[in-house]
């Protein structure tokens, strides 16, 4: 009889790291795949990273998690974005050749400690009074463990579309799974479905580069992961095209065989993400739509038609493609296709990533509602963390909206009611200018440490720059530069100057570099991100003295904990729609619960009173406040 500490299924982004950080913290696992050759395959477009995304993965690198690395180790195409706008919206991405980023991702799992590989199908989670026992395969085989973690991605009942045309699958060329959701449903969940889609995959030998926009990569690939020194392989160039009118007509055609506009998908789809007939349809306004062609490797014949999603017919892909400047010869290997899965809302979860109904289970990815790989990676990482800490019989290990990125994902995925795919943008972070992509070592690695999930070498590197920037506040932001070595070196750039300045006052002009100032003066050599962040936090300086005043306001609102035996239907002060909310979600502290949409500043103030008056009390039932 097989016995796990915990049990992944499912090999996807949010598996992988769910299995590796449960193993790294000492936990016997075992995740559970149903083609080992196919853990880490990038069912969607061969990318990782981009707005806010970058965020994750630098995060989920931070704290031990292993996107960050395989991307290092299989980019093909290193870009920072955003870099005309300041460092708070700044992120990294980066084109993969996508069969080595999955056989990258293969080597490290295989080579994790405590992990073990399966291959099966599972059609069963195995629950007893309330908490998760283990699972049974396809073939009847039980599997016992102390901890599940669910990451089934697209296939939960998963059903491919292309025209009219339907398809029983998780993804092109894979079974879908079959009995996990009526199981979770007979244990009171409540379950949803949504879509997603992809563009078809054409043939990279028969397209006209010329006729397009070439997108070269950063001449100085910059990592994701903080354990990567440098990237020195060669580095290939993405191209841009653009539908146009004719293209449109031709899609328009299809209309009438189109799966999402004659009513054969009931899920949701990705409003930001949307496909290219959803696009004409929504955007008729608009005579053409930009296209991103992105190479799928080196030695790859596939290149990946970013913006152009579709599961219209077949004849109608093929025929619109041809009439974008520089895909008139080309040939499509893989078809654009739809594809819709049953999904849990999130509400149903605990800030840990386990489930409210059943002890130990954990979901982590898009069954949870979220679109995209990081979304994913980050879920599937405090899920394996959590786990591993609760079986350990430590204290659960939740990240607040004002120490990352992360914290705003899960905090949003579990106190708001969503209706569509869940996408992380930097507009959700209340406080993006201190939780930016190039300081997630400074804020998380200390937690990492903690955990056992750093590795040495990058917390090394982290101390050294932690001290280095310490030491550029201290001794050479009040050093007084020369006005005329100054004026020499901005000459025509920056206003002259008419006498010495320091460092600081003189890196406040916006034109003006530390790097640059540094060359000026005689000092030690620094780190160029030490550099980078002392320079940020002086030209940022009153918008994160704000930002710092709001952080407090908020922590002080997140440490008011709601008592969990709050009967909130018994709170006549509070407005039905807050009721109905607030005992749904059943949020943990006030702050979580000012964040519920339908819940009011009246509301929170009916909550302040009844938690001064518990503190006072002791009165625990929701009817003192109704008095």
């Amino acid at each position: 009889m097989k016995k796990y500490d915990v049990l992944v299924i499912g090999g996807g982004h949010a598996g992988i790291e769910a299995a590796s950080i449960a193993a790294r913290m000492g936990m016997s696992t075992a995740l559970i795949s149903l083609d080992r050759e196919k853990i880490g395959l990038m069912s969607c477009n061969p990318a990782i990273g981009g707005l806010a995304k970058g965020q994750l993965v630098r995060e989920v690198d931070a704290l031990g998690g292993l996107m960050g690395r395989i991307i290092d180790d299989s980019g093909i195409h290193f870009k920072m974005l955003n870099t005309s706008k300041g460092p708070a919206v700044q992120s990294p991405r980066a084109q993969a050749d996508r069969p080595y980023y999955a056989r990258v991702a293969q080597s490290y799992l295989s080579g994790r400690k405590n992990l073990e590989l399966i291959e099966g199908r599972v059609n069963d989670i195995v629950v007893s009074s309330g908490r998760v026992e283990g699972v049974v395969l396809s073939c009847g085989t039980r599997i016992f463990s102390r901890a599940v973690i669910l990451t089934a991605g697209t296939f939960l009942n998963g059903i491919i579309h292309v025209g009219l045309n339907q398809l029983a699958a998780g993804r092109a060329g894979d079974l879908p799974a079959k009995g996990l959701s009526e199981t979770l449903s007979a244990l009171g969940f409540r379950t949803g479905r949504l879509k997603t889609g992809t563009p078809p995959r054409i043939h990279r030998d028969f397209i006209d580069y010329s006729a397009m926009e070439e997108q070269k990569p950063d001449e100085i690939p910059k990592p994701f992961s903080f354990s990567t020194d440098k990237i020195d392989r060669r580095q290939i160039s993405c191209f841009i095209s653009y539908t146009n009118e004719r293209t449109h007509d031709i899609l328009r055609q299809g209309f009438d065989a189109s799966p999402m506009f004659t009513g054969r998908i009931k899920g949701v789809g990705p409003r930001y993400c949307p496909s290219i007939e959803d696009k004409i349809d929504r955007f008729a306004d608009k005579n053409r739509h930009q296209l991103f062609l992105e190479p799928e490797g080196y030695h790859n014949r596939e290149v990946y038609v970013n913006g152009f999603s579709t599961s219209l017919p077949a004849e109608i892909q093929e025929k619109a493609i041809r009439t974008v400047r520089g895909l008139e010869k080309c040939k499509i290997v893989r078809l654009g296709y739809a594809v819709e899965y049953d999904f849990f809302p999130p509400d149903q979860l605990k800030a840990t990533l386990e489930t409210k109904p059943v002890t130990n289970l954990y979901f982590a990815g898009q069954i949870n509602g979220t679109s995209g790989y990081e979304e994913a990676a980050a879920q599937g990482l405090m899920a394996g963390i959590n786990a591993a800490l609760k079986l350990a019989g430590r204290e659960p290990f939740v990240l607040k909206r004002s120490q990352a990125y992360i914290g705003v994902l899960i905090d949003d995925l579990i106190n708001k009611i969503h209706e569509e795919p869940y996408r992380m943008f930097t507009s959700r972070a209340e406080f993006r200018l201190l939780l930016r992509q190039d300081n997630a070592d400074l804020r998380l690695m200390d937690e990492a440490r903690s955990l056992g999930t750093v590795d040495e070498k990058a917390y090394e590197k982290m101390t050294c720059r932690r001290e280095q920037i310490e030491k550029l506040k201290k001794d050479v932001l009040g050093r007084k530069v020369s006005m005329e070595e100054f004026n020499r070196l901005y000459n025509g750039v920056s206003t002259p100057v008419k006498q010495n300045h320091t460092v600081e006052k003189l890196l406040k002009r916006p034109e003006v570099s530390l790097k640059e100032l540094l060359s000026l003066i005689k000092t030690e050599t620094y780190m160029d991100s030490a550099i980078l962040d002392v320079e940020f936090g002086v030209k940022y300086a009153g918008y994160l003295e704000r930002q710092a005043a709001l952080m407090e306001k908020f922590l002080k609102t997140e440490a008011l904990i709601i008592p969990p035996e709050l009967e909130y239907e018994k709170i006549g002060a509070l407005s039905a729609e807050a009721r109905e909310k607030l005992s749904v979600l059943k949020p943990r502290s006030l702050g979580q619960a000012s964040r519920i949409s339908g819940v009011t500043p009246s509301d929170i103030s009916v909550l302040m009173i009844y938690i001064d008056k518990f503190k006072k009390t002791g009165v625990s039932r929701g009817t003192a406040l109704t008095k």
